[in-house]
């Protein structure tokens, strides 16, 4: 009696690295950049040569990759102003060194965020009627122009002799609290009702139930809250180093550079700061897949 030979197993296609997408995105952008940026310079180029200024070329496309302050730095421009501005990298007017700086104040404010929506979040689950009479407050507070209420939490925190390093963590903590509050909160109630009386058919106590089954399940929506709040934590630091006295960070170098209008420079710093953000992200990415190892992997 013969048997059947066994169907060889089916092998499941290879997901497509998730660092394609984001190259052809790239190549994109550089080959659109050069036209965007003679399309940009031309104008400025065209009103400076009108106005008799020498710039060393006739035609005002030729001048466009010439000008001093140009709308959008040509190639060999924005590398001369990376290269000035990141070498010697620990500087404390070089870029690197700033990024740092940033990079440490948002880290912290996230931090502090963090641990603030999550007991936000805890006590919104728990309490309905901490809900009703904290929610539209917290929905207010978000409201509220950063610009406008950075100085005044640095002055108020510099009365209690809060100052330096805290005080841009703490402003970058308080635009970044939201998402995380909402977003962990939203996780904690994801277990349907059927899960929770079974939990209660086991005589779960509260903390149980919390623990065992509220909490897993809300870690998928604690870590897209954590990216939401990594970026709005990045512009908190920012504009706290813009709106208060600060001796370094890429929002100092910003308001420095803007003030001597070197465009040039102010491209070199905005390139540092989105990667800055891209790092954060994918910092709670990486940190997510440690966590949430359990989870089948996405299709």
């Amino acid at each position: 009696m013969t048997t059947a030979n066994p169907s060889p197993p089916i092998s499941k296609p290879r997901r497509a690295s998730n660092a394609v997408p984001m190259l052809v995105v790239a190549a994109a952008v550089l080959l659109l950049y050069w036209p965007i940026m003679l399309l940009a310079n031309r104008g400025v180029a065209q009103r400076a040569l009108d106005s008799g200024a020498e710039l060393g070329c006739k035609t005002a496309l030729a001048c466009a990759t010439q000008l001093r302050n140009p709308v959008i730095p040509a190639p060999a421009q924005f590398l001369e102003g990376f290269k000035s501005l990141t070498i010697p990298p620990f500087a404390p007017t070089s870029a690197p060194y700033n990024f740092l700086v940033t990079g440490g104040e948002t880290l912290l404010g996230l931090a502090l965020a963090s641990l603030l929506g999550l007991i936000l979040a805890t006590l919104l689950v728990r309490s309905r009627s901490f809900e009703r009479a904290t929610l539209p407050w917290l929905v207010a507070s978000q409201t509220v122009p950063i610009v406008a209420i950075a100085p005044m939490l640095a002055v108020l925190l510099g009365q209690y002799g809060v100052q330096g390093f805290l005080p841009k963590a703490i402003i970058a903590a308080y635009i970044a609290f939201f998402p995380v509050a909402v977003g962990m909160a939203q996780g904690l109630r994801s277990p349907d009702q059927l899960q929770l009386d079974l939990m209660r058919t086991y005589r779960a106590s509260p903390f149980q139930v919390f623990s065992m089954l509220r909490a897993p399940a809300s870690l998928p929506y604690l870590f897209t809250s954590l990216k939401v709040a990594a970026t709005a934590a990045l512009v908190g630091s920012i504009v706290a180093e813009i709106s208060t006295i600060s001796f370094s960070g890429l929002g100092k170098m910003l308001a420095e550079n803007s003030r001597a209008s070197d465009t040039v420079a102010l491209w070199v710093i905005m390139v540092y700061g989105a990667v800055l953000g891209i790092s954060l992200v994918a910092l709670i990415g990486a940190l997510e897949k440690v966590v949430t190892r359990w989870r089948p992997a996405a299709r």
